[in-house]
């Protein structure tokens, strides 16, 4: 894996696949890692219907609260060391250099030497599907533990958001790339659209009383 700088080199994985009708029909539907798969979404999955049925399973307030953290940190492990770089070819993670400072990386896998992905559309649909939807019913648990006053429960609800929108971050972070590129992309468009404002006025005003 290369640093989202060489953008030249790296395998564009798109947010649920939404390229054209062409790209889509030539990548494979084919799952090539299930147990990736499957784990990606059991241990997120098991956290939320623990949480949903502990009241009804057991009494101990205790076991439930343990049971779920142990599958979050399990979720937050895999999805961000093995699901991530198999199934999206997408990684992230922390590193210090040698002053003592510390950097957040993140990556996307390049393209192979002959042109074709590693990732199947089914996988990237299994990926960011579970990668979206858990941390969003982790957010609405959290409001309703808040307003059903249920203040036992909201620091185990505010563990899923904070294991699982951690890795929703970083693997948006990969795929939209760094915060600096986002900048100076930004300052370049918004450059572009001032210095055409300024050289071609009437253009411009035409344009906006047409939009």
């Amino acid at each position: 894996c290369s640093p989202l700088q060489d953008s030249d080199d790296i395998e564009d994985v798109s947010l649920f696949d939404a390229d054209d009708d062409l790209s889509r029909r030539s990548k494979k539907s084919k799952i090539r890692h299930p147990v990736a798969s499957f784990f990606h979404l059991f241990f997120r999955v098991s956290a939320i219907v623990v949480y949903l049925l502990c009241e009804l399973l057991t009494s101990s307030f205790i076991a439930c609260m343990v049971t779920i953290i142990l599958l979050l940190s399990c979720d937050f492990w895999a999805v961000k060391n093995v699901t991530g770089r198999l199934m999206v070819g997408l990684r992230w993670w922390n590193q210090v250099d040698d002053d003592g400072r510390s950097h957040w990386v993140f990556e996307a896998r390049k393209v192979s030497a002959q042109g074709s992905k590693t990732s199947s559309e089914a996988e990237s649909r299994i990926f960011w599907l579970g990668l979206i939807t858990c941390p969003m019913i982790w957010v609405i648990f959290a409001f309703s533990a808040l307003f059903s006053f249920k203040v036992k429960w909201l620091a185990v609800v505010v563990m899923g958001v904070v294991l699982q929108g951690a890795n929703l971050y970083g693997y948006i972070r990969c795929k939209v790339g760094s915060r600096k590129n986002l900048t100076s992309m930004a300052t370049n468009y918004l450059g572009k659209q001032f210095l055409r404002q300024v050289r071609f006025p009437g253009l411009w005003k035409n344009n906006t009383v047409a939009a």
